[in-house]
């Protein structure tokens, strides 16, 4: 598997992909790195439940204005266009021609930013293709893709496009895992080793419980985007430190189906770590991510939100509450946005945080947090876990989705309020 993407990597070096790569710098930096957009004018695909709760986050932000909606649905347009109109905007256009009108959207109108939040997954890859072609910038609901074509498809638009491809990970913009980023970076937990995170949600409903694609039955992680994301800023993954190989293997289906129950996998980095991962969403159970992180100074449990640190903690081997870190590391996101962002709701207070960082990175030229790159590592997990599984947990090497530029990519530092 290796072989075909280093291959593929080869015969796209050119001297104009070189240029290219060039330019881009790291996280496409140079060429996506516009001039700031003062106002950022949006497009959103996709106003079902989830979308309506990011068109509403948009609205009350400032310096951003809804140009464009569009769904398959024509009442979630209209109700749309009224939130919109409500919020003292003018009425933005609509458009509801069926599954491919999001393309007339990305053609005809005039915005910096494409949103999109639809269901089923298959268009998520579609409509941010559309939109980078279009000359837009574009940011999608998770994952991203869901197998490593569409990944290596997502890449190369953007790296020729020069546009923005984040994923829409809340879970990283959650406070404990920002927490734990401020903690890393003042070095409390030592060198890290290893972390361990999971998804693991009981859905009562059959027909959502497995997060499937299209209701097939996979035997895979189906749903990698929301435990990794946090991990892979953890440990600086494509930036400084990627994911080397996976090895996975699946509890059997209930009543003999060919969708795993629980799916449990293992990464390891370039630099050392390891990851475990699960995907539980089928079993009667808590609700629980657990993001446990763990070096060679201390260990921190989210399931428990209790901590360790070697020589710091009150009792020897002993877990402590979490009460003075957070008075003491609290990430400076939080301490600057947390009563508007926990106004929202949603997530605790992570979609308005996840909303508000993109939008204020093009409205100030830098670098979204998150990155093509990103989407694409984390959401290529599912095809991955899908095969190894099917080879009796045969290791399944990552692809390099920055093609080496991991190695000169400086980490996320700790991101700043403004």
């Amino acid at each position: 598997m290796q072989e075909r993407y280093d291959r593929r990597s080869l015969l796209k070096v050119g001297a104009a992909g070189i240029a290219a790569w060039a330019t881009a710098g790291p996280s496409l930096g140079s060429a996506a790195q516009a001039r700031p957009i003062e106002t950022v004018r949006v497009g959103f695909v996709g106003i079902g439940g989830r979308g309506t709760v990011l068109l509403k986050i948009l609205l009350d932000l400032e310096g951003v204005q809804v140009k464009a909606v569009c769904d398959i649905i024509e009442d979630r347009v209209a109700r749309a266009q009224s939130l919109v109109t409500a919020g003292g905007q003018p009425k933005p256009a609509g458009y509801a021609r069926g599954e491919t009108d999001f393309k007339r959207l990305c053609e005809t109108e005039d915005l910096d930013l494409v949103i999109n939040a639809v269901r089923p997954w298959r268009w998520h890859v579609p409509i941010c293709m559309a939109a980078m072609n279009a000359g837009k910038h574009t940011a999608t609901e998770v994952p991203a893709a869901e197998t490593v074509e569409e990944c290596w498809q997502l890449v190369e638009t953007a790296e020729k496009t020069h546009k923005y491809c984040p994923i829409l990970e809340n879970c990283c913009y959650f406070r404990n895992v920002m927490l734990v980023h401020h903690m890393l970076r003042k070095g409390l937990f030592g060198e890290l080793r290893h972390c361990e995170a999971g998804y693991q949600h009981y859905i009562a409903d059959p027909a959502t419980a497995g997060r499937t694609r299209e209701g097939q039955p996979r035997s895979a992680n189906s749903y990698p985007t929301h435990p990794i994301g946090p991990v892979a800023q953890w440990l600086d993954i494509n930036r400084g430190n990627r994911f080397d190989y996976l090895v996975s293997m699946s509890a059997d289906g209930t009543r003999g189906s060919r969708d795993a129950d629980i799916n449990t996998s293992l990464i390891r980095t370039v630099n050392g770590q390891t990851i475990t991962l699960y995907y539980d969403t089928k079993l009667p159970r808590p609700y629980d991510l657990i993001y446990r992180v763990q070096g060679t100074k201390g260990i921190y449990s989210a399931t428990l939100d209790q901590i360790y640190i070697e020589g710091r903690s009150p009792k020897s081997v002993t877990w402590e509450p979490m009460d003075e870190y957070y008075k003491q590391y609290e990430h400076p996101l939080w301490k600057a946005w947390s009563e508007k962002a926990l106004s929202h709701g949603g997530h605790g207070g992570a979609d308005w945080m996840t909303i508000y960082r993109l939008i204020r990175a093009l409205q100030t030229g830098a670098t979204p947090d998150i990155d093509v790159y990103d989407a694409a590592t984390w959401s290529c997990i599912t095809e991955l876990s899908e095969k190894s599984v099917a080879n009796r947990s045969t290791p399944m090497d990552f692809p390099d989705f920055t093609r080496g530029r991991w190695k000169t990519t400086p980490p996320i530092g700790i991101l700043s309020p403004d």
